[in-house]
């Protein structure tokens, strides 16, 4: 690989064969020298899990000028671990994750391997984003996709991030002569209300399938959700600070016990 073009670490959590990461790689690839290591199998909502109690295999897949590709057992950030540590050993300019099939908006970022990459390359000081399209299918559009990857990712090569600072991505599923444009906004307050659906196996045991729906709790018109519906990609700046800052001095005014901590 020439070594003067910047390195862009890819990987995924929908696995190495997945048609969104094909896009990706595709999208970015003259930005610079793209090294993909990526889950062998699916790792949809596995969040930030890592692979401790068992033995994690890496295998090349692909070589050619510019690019080169792995596949690993273990999640997305362990993915990311190898990459950094193992393959690369030393951080990349840029580390990208996706393109995710279905919606990481909301608080579904929370539940997302392909945001705890993210945020993974983003607490080893990376610029890092996370690119997600609207659409679950494995047969997804990705047609759309393409300018807003490389318009977000080439703006933070060039400019960098914030210390502690990365970006959620979502791309409404639409032809691009009908995205309107980007926005940035916050992440939407919302949850899951989630059920079970019981089943039986044919030795009469019960077996689960998780399932359930999406509810919106409306809290202002510049959300993701709300710039998702009206036809533009949101790009949501994410940390992983999961501190209340806003909430500090209220706890210490309600009278919780804070001794020595500076806060009074």
């Amino acid at each position: 690989m020439t070594t003067s073009r910047p390195l862009i670490l890819i990987t995924n959590d929908d696995g190495i064969e997945a048609p969104g990461l094909r896009y990706l790689v595709e999208a970015v690839k003259d930005l610079g020298n793209v090294v993909v290591v990526a889950p062998e199998k699916g790792m949809s909502g596995m969040s930030h899990a890592i692979t401790v109690r068992e033995p994690l295999r890496v295998k090349k897949v692909r070589e050619q000028e510019g690019l080169l590709e792995y596949s690993c057992t273990g999640t997305p950030v362990d993915a990311v671990k190898l990459g950094e540590r193992l393959i690369l050993k030393r951080r990349p300019d840029l580390l990208l994750s996706g393109i995710n099939h279905g919606s990481n908006a909301s608080v579904n970022v929370v539940y997302s391997g392909t945001m705890a990459a993210v945020i993974e390359g983003c607490i080893d000081g990376i610029p890092s984003i996370g690119y997600s399209l609207l659409d679950y299918s494995h047969h997804a559009d990705f047609s759309a996709c393409g300018a807003w990857v490389r318009r977000v990712a080439g703006h933070v090569l060039e400019h960098g991030l914030p210390h502690g600072i990365c970006l959620n991505v979502n791309i409404p599923a639409l032809p691009m002569e009908q995205i309107r444009g980007m926005k940035i906004c916050r992440q939407a307050d919302g949850a899951w209300e989630e059920t079970f659906d019981v089943r039986q196996d044919p030795y009469d045991q019960e077996y689960f399938w998780l399932t359930g729906r999406f509810n919106e709790r409306s809290n202002g018109g510049d959300t993701d959700l709300v710039a998702l519906r009206e036809g533009y990609v949101s790009v949501v700046p994410t940390h992983y600070d999961l501190t209340a800052h806003h909430a500090l001095q209220r706890l210490v005014a309600l009278g919780l016990p804070s001794d020595g901590n500076g806060l009074e």
